[in-house]
């Protein structure tokens, strides 16, 4: 007999021990050494996507792949019919590649940190207006809200949001929350051609979908952030249901229905320009065009192959065709109705959305609301300066009762720093502080302010 597990097995034909015994005495075997070895420790091979958990807990072959090695048939059972007993060996062998690596070196806190960052799940669910994509990770945490975000027309989740929530900082938050993608209808990679016909949702009605969202999931509530179009879906979802939301990121955000001069110019664009060229200047700024810089030539290339394009012309539509907010500050008009949660309003210099975010500040109350202009950053913050955006995400949950014990931005110290002084500088890096409603210095500075950087 030689060593190890591996045994020289006589001929075949002198063989007297059936195969399939040996197969479940060296199964037996193996599972003894893992209840020895490891009986704490969760499986190190991470799940494949698009399978139940509990299918690879069974031992069940996942599609296209080799059977789940980390739940062997327990002793003295025959092994599973769907697994060749030709290939015993082969698992043997995956299982002594997979001890030593759980040997050969200190073995991390957690056997989250082993799992993909990219560990997602997809979810279509069915709501009053058509069905919805969704892609989440994590499960509600407590009275946690969970984080859901919505796209611009033009990108989907991926597009939006990937470098994002790829920054290193923001791991530091996306731990403590669950996050929640949502696609607009028809806009995700891969998406069938919605048919000949189809009445796409309106965006009253994109925002009525998002109930049936937090509901599926079970959260309690949401902290939302929006991208343009998103943004505006987001903000109507807050304003009909105040309820299920207890923070909004608006980046971008336009509150204006489109006049009838926009309305023909846009319509005009459609009929001499490609789709993508069309949208471009929608997420882009002037001098990201015309420098034509690798962004935007990615961004063509990936609007144009990876969303299905009549799709995309109706959401497009649809959202040129949207009416304004019915929102309006405290005071100023009769019954004057707006965002009851805290508010962060970001936008780049000299975004396209420049001037429609401007406006929605001045909506919204001002003891809640935060408006960051970012420099640099082009028409998308999110994607040219993540850092930056996260350092502010992390102040605004800071701000909300939310990780307490999270470590102090530079952002924040900046903006305390302004606060203290009105003259403070900070070189090259300072920060301007612009209050917007408030006269008497800064012993009654609003929350409403202008935080450049």
């Amino acid at each position: 007999m030689g060593p190890g597990l591996f045994w020289n097995f006589p001929p075949k034909a002198g063989c007297t021990v059936p195969q399939s015994l040996l197969q479940t005495m060296l199964l037996s075997r193996m599972a003894g050494m893992k209840e020895q070895q490891f009986t704490e420790e969760k499986p190190l091979l991470p799940e494949k996507r698009g399978v139940d958990s509990d299918m690879q807990v069974k031992g069940e072959e996942a599609p296209g792949g080799p059977p789940c090695p980390v739940s062997p048939a327990p002793p003295n059972q025959p092994p599973t019919p769907s697994r060749p007993t030709h290939r015993w060996h082969v698992i043997a062998r995956h299982w002594l590649r997979q001890t030593r690596r759980r040997t050969s070196g200190v073995l991390p806190e957690s056997c989250e940190q082993l799992m993909p960052a990219g560990d997602w799940k997809e979810h279509d669910i069915e709501t009053p207006y058509g069905m919805l994509h969704v892609i989440i990770r994590g499960a509600p945490k407590g009275n946690k809200p969970a984080i859901l975000t919505y796209h611009d027309v033009g990108l989907n989740h991926k597009l939006c949001f990937n470098t994002f929530f790829n920054n290193e900082d923001m791991q530091e938050i996306t731990k403590h929350f669950v996050i929640c993608h949502v696609d607009a209808p028809g806009q995700q990679i891969g998406a069938s051609q919605l048919p000949q016909g189809y009445q796409y949702p309106t965006m009253d009605q994109l925002a009525g979908m998002l109930p049936t969202v937090v509901q599926h999931f079970g959260f309690k509530s949401i902290v939302g952030i929006g991208v343009g179009a998103g943004a505006y879906i987001l903000a109507k979802f807050a304003l009909i249901f105040p309820d299920l939301v207890e923070g909004l990121v608006l980046l971008n955000i336009d509150p204006n229905g489109k006049g009838w001069i926009d309305w023909a110019a846009t319509k005009l664009s459609g009929l001499t320009s490609a789709l993508p060229d069309t949208v471009l200047p929608h997420l882009f700024s002037q001098e990201e065009l015309m420098n034509n810089t690798e962004l935007v030539q990615s961004y063509r290339q990936q609007i144009n192959n990876t969303i299905n394009q009549f799709n995309l012309q109706l959401f497009w539509n649809m959202y040129n065709s949207r009416r304004d907010l019915e929102m309006n500050r405290s005071g100023t008009v009769l019954n004057a109705k707006t965002l009851k949660c805290p508010v962060m309003l970001v936008v780049g210099d000299n975004a396209p959305a420049e001037e429609g975010v401007v406006e929605c500040n001045s909506k919204l109350d001002p003891t809640n609301t935060t408006f960051l202009k970012m420099a640099d950053s082009g028409g998308l913050p999110q994607l040219t300066q993540p850092g930056k955006l996260t350092e502010a995400f992390k102040y605004f949950l800071q701000g909300m009762g939310y990780m307490p014990s999270a470590s102090m931005t530079r952002l924040v110290r900046s903006r305390t720093a302004s606060l203290t002084s009105a003259s403070s500088m900070d070189g090259s890096r300072s920060r301007a502080c612009t209050h917007s409603d408030s006269t008497e210095g800064v012993g009654t500075v609003t929350h409403t302010m202008e935080v450049s950087c």
